[in-house]
């Protein structure tokens, strides 16, 4: 064991003494080196951050871009167009409507042929027809014929005669492919430049561009539709590949409020008015319905064809081409707006309807208070003189004499008592300070002195109408107002707005405002009116046979503006008993043989308007309703006692009478004990018969209004409202009634009134 020892130790130090000492250093293409490994490890890491920092860029910042993008690529939308909806007048007649025309366009990628040569001619043949047919500029076309697009416009709106002309062309060419030929629908205005103003136009996209058709926009336009279908990596369409279908909304159609006869009716005679007394800056009328606010008519002078918009009128067309680019555009700005609302005026003495009103319904006044005002020929008012527009000063009057004269200095006194903070609350009530709300496009405001900037001065002038600024729709609003008992209402143009694809019918409902006056003032005030016709400075509006009420106004230009020159006006109502229609006549600028004041430029003109707009509304005359009252035109009353109250209201309404019934029970079944009028009376249609039941008292009376120097219609009406009945004799003005003033007499009665061909004058 010992020897085993010895001998393994100098095995092991023999062993150790061939041990080599390595110097140099160690290298091996087997092993990685760790500093490597790291900065491998270490790029890999970054490599993975910035790939998960792309996705998500793509995934959350242009996810949908991305997709929207890929669904363009993968799909192929075709629009389907709306149609857009018409305009109707009250009546039923079309004043917007849409006339088929078609857009005309090339995919480029369709025309060619099989090889690079022919592909060029062929090009070029195509823009060469094209630019030729529809007198295009071919290098332009021939631009779009060569692009790598798939839809490229040639030419929008193109009528029937050129589609036609190109169909012919593309058969001699044999062009088969490449050129489509799309439906679409052009703007159409069967009048032209009918109510041009108020209904305005479109551009070529059938987007409106001014008056109702941009106003209403939203509702005649209505939704496009599409067609998706799919396409695949060679962008052409995937035969028998599922269709997604999505209909178009189509426009709404408008009725308006306006009435293609009282237009056409007006129009006729402003154009004419602006003619005859070279009113420079034009002219404008509005009828209202001053019991619903409906603008029956609407009308600036010069007016424009709708049919051609960017085409000068007459009297834009005489300086048009010496305009510059900037003033041509003012000038087709100002050719198509609307002088209804887009522009503010002076009123002038028309105004001074409004300052009687707030007099009488502040018991400032009263109509007839004979010494109530002093015209000296002027007022002076903080060391100004301010002058009436007569040459004769008017001396000592009332406020209804006053209103006839149009005297100013009586108005500078009334308007002082008044005060300017009273006079402010009724501006803000009759709505002058405010938009009307009409639906029409670019109505603008009105301008008045803030009120604690009102002095003397401007209190003065604002009583008679100047140094203030309303738009005329603001003007005869307040009007109507006077002329409907007081109660204000909000303008309409729109009447009803009908949905095409469901026939359904929306209402644009009628919009009472607020009541401003009472009744009575509105009728003191009305009653002027009518005397500033029968007996003073707007007698030149008097129509035969009607009862017109007027006002006349004539405003100065304001300071530093005398090149704008007068503004002459009139404002008329009529009938006075039961208002139907409002009327305001504006001249802009008169410079013709008839002066420039209000009622001798404007007057007639009023007149001619109404004597052609009372008939046909249906307005009775005088000669009328005394026709009417003819042994022939009367009905005999029937006898109907003893009879079921149902079966008698029946056979009276046959017969043509109204009736009132006062019945305790069942109608059916109870019978009539007695009537008013009593049977073998003759009346003319209309009248009302009142029926009382058996057991009903016969105690109902009314109180008879003073019907002397009523003309016919009017004292019918005033009976009418009260549930009285008339029998007229002879014609003219109301000179007799058989039961006197505030006599109680039953419902139903007869009034037997006398009427004779006498002139009332009002002092």
């Amino acid at each position: 064991m010992k020897n085993r020892k010895n001998t393994n130790k100098k095995n092991v130090k023999k062993n150790s003494n061939k041990i080599i000492k390595i110097k140099t250093k160690f290298d091996s293409k087997n092993l990685v080196h760790t500093t490597k490994l790291k900065v491998l490890a270490i790029l890999t890491i970054l490599i993975f951050i910035l790939l998960i920092v792309r996705i998500g860029f793509l995934q959350f910042v242009q996810g949908n871009f991305l997709k929207e993008k890929a669904y363009q690529q993968q799909t192929i939308n075709q629009i389907i167009s709306p149609k857009r909806g018409n305009i109707y007048d009250s009546t039923g007649k079309a004043l917007a409507i849409g006339a088929q025309v078609d857009t005309i366009t090339i995919n480029p990628t369709k025309i060619v042929k099989n090889n690079e040569v022919d592909t060029k001619d062929y090009k070029e043949k195509v823009a060469k027809g094209l630019s030729d047919i529809f007198e295009l500029n071919y290098d332009e076309i021939l631009e779009k014929v060569n692009r790598a697009s798939q839809v490229e416009t040639i030419i929008k709106k193109v009528e029937h005669e050129k589609v036609e002309q190109l169909k012919q062309w593309m058969e001699e060419n044999k062009v088969s492919a490449g050129i489509n030929i799309d439906e679409d629908t052009k703007r159409y205005y069967p009048y032209s430049t009918v109510a041009s103003n108020v209904i305005g136009f479109c551009g070529s996209d059938n987007q409106g561009l001014s008056g109702i058709e941009a106003k209403w926009e939203s509702a005649l336009t209505g939704t496009p539709g599409k067609i998706v279908s799919s396409k695949g990596s060679d962008q052409k369409e995937i035969p028998n590949a599922e269709e997604t279908y999505i209909s178009a909304e189509n426009g709404r159609d408008l009725t308006l409020t306006l009435d293609l006869n009282i237009q056409t009716i007006v129009e006729k005679y402003l154009k004419q008015a602006v003619d005859e007394n070279n009113c420079s800056r034009g002219g404008n009328v509005i009828v209202m319905n001053p019991k619903t606010g409906d603008i029956l008519a609407m009308a600036s002078y010069p007016d424009y064809d709708l049919n051609a918009p960017y085409t000068p009128n007459a009297t834009l067309a005489q300086t048009y081409d010496s305009l510059s680019s900037a003033e041509k555009n003012d000038a087709l700005f100002k050719m198509w707006a609307n002088k209804s609302v887009g522009e503010t005026y002076e009123p002038g003495s028309t105004f001074k309807v409004i300052t009687s009103a707030v007099a009488l319904e502040e018991n400032i006044t009263t109509t007839d208070k004979t010494d109530d005002f002093y015209c000296q020929g002027y007022e002076n008012v903080s060391g100004i003189d301010i002058k009436c527009w007569a040459r004769s000063p008017h001396g000592v009057q009332s406020l209804r004499r006053s209103l006839c004269n149009s005297c100013n200095p009586a108005f500078m006194q009334l308007g002082k008592r008044i005060g300017a903070s009273t006079l402010y609350k009724y501006y803000d009530a009759f709505g002058l300070f405010n938009s009307t709300n009409s639906g029409l496009y670019g109505e603008q405001s009105s301008l008045f002195h803030e009120l604690d900037k009102v002095g003397p001065v401007e209190l003065a002038t604002m009583s008679f109408g100047q140094r203030l600024n309303v738009t005329p729709l603001q003007m005869i609003t307040a009007i109507s107002c006077v002329a409907n008992d007081g109660i204000l209402m909000q303008p309409r143009i729109v009447k009803e707005i009908t949905n095409t694809d469901t026939n359904t019918v929306t209402e644009v409902p009628v919009t009472q405002v607020r009541q401003v006056i009472s009744k009575q003032t509105a009728e003191q005030v009305k009653s002027m009116m009518e005397s500033v016709v029968v007996d003073g400075s707007g007698r030149h509006a008097s129509v035969s046979g009607y009862s017109i009420g007027g006002k006349t106004g004539t405003s100065e230009p304001p300071i530093g503006r005398e090149e704008e020159g007068y503004v002459a006006s009139y404002v008329a109502i009529s009938p006075i008993e039961d208002t139907q229609i409002s009327l305001l006549l504006t001249l802009y600028q008169p410079e013709g043989k008839n002066g420039h004041q209000g009622g001798q430029v404007a007057g007639p003109v009023v007149s001619q308007m109404l004597s052609e707009i009372l008939p046909y509304l249906g307005v009775p005359s005088d000669e009328d309703a005394s026709s009417n009252t003819n042994a022939s035109n009367l009905i005999l009353v029937p006898d109907v006692r003893n009879k079921t109250v149902s079966e008698a209201e029946k056979i009276l309404k046959e017969a043509g009478f109204n009736t009132k019934v006062y019945v305790d029970g069942d109608p059916n079944t109870v019978l009539v004990g007695d009537q008013t009028p009593k049977p073998g009376n003759s009346l003319i249609k209309g009248s009302i018969i009142v029926l009382y039941g058996q057991g009903s008292s016969v105690s109902t009376s009314v109180a008879v209004p003073d019907l002397r120097n009523m003309n016919a219609s009017e004292a019918i009406n005033a009976l009418k409202s009260k549930n009285l009945n008339i029998n007229i004799e002879g014609s003219g003005i109301v000179t007799t009634q058989d039961y006197a003033k505030d006599e109680q007499v039953p419902e139903g009665t007869i009034i037997k009134v006398t009427l004779k061909q006498t002139l009332t004058q009002f002092h």
